[in-house]
């Protein structure tokens, strides 16, 4: 099993919204942050929660975004926020 990304990788959560069991937040989707770890494989819950097998496992990360990444400029200036999320959310980011 190989990880897409690793510590220190920059990504963007995926813009969806799909319909049904989804663990991903809303206030996430479409921000950059940075990848702090890999915090193991994982079946997919999003295919657990309808009784499917959730597999093949998918990689799991932390990833830090910052407070002005995700709710604008001067809030909370040095505080950050890490959200664990699965690979199927993360495509490479920019910047």
């Amino acid at each position: 099993m190989t990880d897409r990304f690793r510590t220190g990788d920059r990504v963007r959560v995926r813009t969806a919204f799909p319909p049904g069991h989804v663990r991903t937040p809303f206030y996430v989707r479409g921000k950059t942050g940075d990848v702090v770890s890999v915090a193991g494989h994982y079946h997919d819950p999003e295919e657990l929660a309808y009784g499917r097998r959730g597999a093949p496992a998918l990689a799991l990360y932390r990833v830090r975004f910052t407070q002005d990444e995700l709710w604008g400029s001067g809030e909370a200036p040095g505080d950050d926020l890490v959200v664990d999320l699965y690979e199927n959310w993360l495509e490479a980011g920019h910047g």
